[in-house]
């Protein structure tokens, strides 16, 4: 027999108390910071606080997007299949339009990758919108591009793309955009980070 913790409860405890002990949250505003614990559970890394970038207001605006109603748009299944639905102030929809069998056709017109091509399927829902980002590059670039033409402008961008190509420029991009953000930057990043801060965003129950 192993001797190891049984009690889910208690592991969960135990686990946001080790965080907050480990990471140096004290540059971070409260909002951020609680999010920064979720970013971390997500990933094992507590260093990871230390790459946290985010415009003052996004976790405000991103939560009043939320109990607007506003929908989560995700650049991949992994992201939305992360967020916890029950966490969602308001039954939000929780979006990709990855696999929506338009997007390979539309991907070859605008000469892109799929995951770029996709958000052009999200429309007018963009507009006050909660966009979470966790694993393409070319997605966030290709938001950046699309708000500049004058798509409608979502009410927070979680930006935190995973990868070797393109990750650590798109996240420096949108850091430098006048868009409310939250990047990790360098080449972390993913699927578990960035569902986990929109977990973190949507209820206030650690």
């Amino acid at each position: 027999m192993y001797d190891y913790e049984h009690d889910g409860a208690e592991i969960y405890r135990q686990s946001f108390a080790t965080i907050r002990a480990e990471a140096d949250l004290s540059r971070l505003p409260a909002d951020v910071a609680r999010v920064a614990v979720r970013m971390i559970h997500a990933c094992g890394q507590v260093d990871l606080v230390d790459d946290v970038v985010f415009s003052p207001r996004v976790v405000e605006r991103a939560r009043e997007a939320l109990d607007a109603g506003a929908p989560v748009l995700c650049d991949a299944q992994m992201v939305a299949s992360g967020v916890t639905r029950r966490r969602l102030p308001k039954d939000n929809d929780v979006v990709c339009t990855l696999n929506d069998p338009r997007t390979p056709d539309l991907a070859r017109e605008l000469g892109t990758t799929r995951t770029a091509a996709a958000m052009h399927l999200w429309g007018d829902r963009l507009d006050g919108a909660v966009v979470a980002i966790g694993n393409a590059p070319t997605a966030l670039f290709h938001l950046l591009e699309m708000v500049a033409d004058g798509a409608p402008r979502p009410a927070a961008v979680i930006g935190i793309p995973v990868g070797f190509i393109g990750a650590v420029e798109s996240k420096e991009a949108l850091a430098a955009s006048d868009l409310e953000h939250l990047v990790v930057r360098g080449r972390r990043g993913g699927s578990a980070i960035t569902a986990g801060a929109v977990n973190a965003i949507a209820s206030d129950v650690e």
